[in-house]
């Protein structure tokens, strides 16, 4: 998936695994970006009477860099506290949640928000209410409202949100990981021993009833540009160093300096091209050290293994691999941003600085009629540049991966007819609650009494 459970260490802590991460210009509110991170992957919408939360030991954070040196110029920081109300019921709730500030609600979450900007601390918000999980129609009768009530106005133009959202993110796990099994591409054998393909069998989304726990911020472009309009984005998930069972207190306490156990830039990245070996070591290193990743990146494992997997019918893909030859576009991709000249109208380059992040040119308006391929979809507001909400990230980088994006640094190249077909077989209405036209975009999540 795009970040989930992509590694092993984090894979165990999943109040810190940052699963998705978005930037886009916000398409009702187009002078200003939204950044969404998301945590806590594959919650099962059911899940009490523990339902999910953020840590209140975990340092969140979204960091824009502006000057394309894979360093932060600007970083949000998130940081939650729980408030327990009656220690002697195992309930969530006592009764139904009408408001954030019901008397029925147990276990309630409020957050700080903090910007540091050039070095430069400042709090800008305290004591900021997350909504509940949604529970059931019982419990949370009218959960958009609560959900609405989460949403706050800052000074300065700033909204934010933190809270419990619908998985946005689609994708066939059961496929991919059944070595790129891919149903509508399912390899068949006729009668003479030839490969065809199967076109006919739909993709089943892994993620199509679970949540995640969002952190949204939504900016006035003007706070985050300075010289150059492209902005890099990527979040991270922090704890502190020494952790220390207290058996007085039945709980682990932390203590020390903050360290860095979770990123994600573009999605896939460590999910697809790290190696197992060294994605924990992924998940530790700033943005601006990628380039000891870089070969990964060139010479992606994925790109040798689909004419292996599909005999025939990537004969083009397969010459590229077998020659040795570096993937330039998967770099400008993922590591760069798109210079200048190489697609017409476009471009979302930072500078030579190799990093994972997610890059957004700002002056690309919000498409009128978007088109969830993105770039490659003809629609330069999406990814890669930047990633809404819906952009079909499994497909795009498939055919990306397969070789549709090697002419735009090798016009000789000519990709594998299969190279512009293949997909998961998944779309964006593989999302049973679809997503919203306005912040935080994410779609309401599933409750645990309507969800099977």
């Amino acid at each position: 998936m795009s970040s989930h459970r992509e590694a092993p260490e984090i894979s165990k802590d999943p109040v810190a695994d940052s699963t998705d991460v978005y930037a886009f210009v916000s398409p009702d509110r187009p002078g200003t970006v939204t950044l969404i991170a998301n945590y806590i992957p594959l919650q099962g919408p059911a899940g009490g009477p523990n339902f999910y939360e953020f840590g209140d030991d975990v340092l969140y954070e979204i960091h824009v860099d502006n000057d394309g040196d894979g360093q932060p110029d600007i970083t949000y920081q998130f940081r939650f506290r729980t408030q327990l109300r009656d220690r002697d019921t195992f309930l969530y709730n006592t009764g139904p949640i009408l408001s954030l500030d019901s008397p029925n609600w147990n276990s309630r979450q409020f957050y700080s928000l903090t910007r540091i900007r050039h070095g430069h601390t400042q709090t800008l918000a305290q004591d900021l209410a997350c909504p509940p999980c949604n529970i059931g129609p019982l419990s949370t009768p009218d959960y958009a409202q609560l959900a609405h009530e989460a949403v706050h106005h800052l000074p300065g133009g700033i909204t934010v949100f933190a809270g419990q959202r619908a998985e946005g993110f689609y994708v066939d796990l059961g496929s991919i990981f059944d070595l790129a099994n891919l149903r509508p591409f399912q390899t068949l054998h006729n009668q003479f021993g030839m490969h065809v393909f199967s076109h006919n069998a739909p993709g089943v989304n892994a993620t199509a009833a679970v949540n995640v726990h969002s952190i949204a911020i939504q900016v006035p472009i003007s706070a985050l540009v300075e010289q150059n309009p492209v902005l890099g984005v990527w979040t991270s998930a922090s704890r502190q160093r020494v952790q220390v069972f207290d058996a007085a207190l039945g709980t682990n306490l932390w203590s020390g300096p903050f360290h860095q156990v979770s990123r994600l830039g573009n999605p896939l990245f460590n999910e697809v091209l790290v190696p197992l070996g060294r994605k924990d070591e992924w998940n530790m290193q700033p943005p601006s050290d990628d380039k000891q990743f870089a070969s990964y990146v060139a010479h992606p494992e994925l790109a040798g293994l689909l004419p292996v997997l599909y005999p025939g019918v990537f004969p083009n893909l397969a010459k590229l691999v077998a020659a040795g030859t570096a993937r330039a576009d998967l770099e400008a991709i993922l590591l760069t941003g798109i210079p200048s000249g190489i697609v017409p109208g476009f471009q979302n380059f930072t500078g030579p600085v190799l990093a994972d992040m997610l890059r957004l040119n700002t002056t690309i308006a919000p498409s009128k009629k978007p088109n969830q391929l993105g770039l490659i979809g003809g629609d330069p507001a999406g990814f890669p540049n930047g990633r809404r909400v819906f952009d079909d990230v499994v497909t795009i980088e498939l055919r990306a991966i397969a070789g549709v994006t090697f002419p735009l640094v090798n016009k000789s190249f000519k990709p594998d007819a299969a190279a512009g077909v293949v997909t998961d077989g998944l779309t964006a209405a593989s999302v049973p609650s679809g997503y919203l036209s306005q912040f935080p975009y994410l779609g309401v999540p599933y409750s645990g009494y309507n969800t099977p």
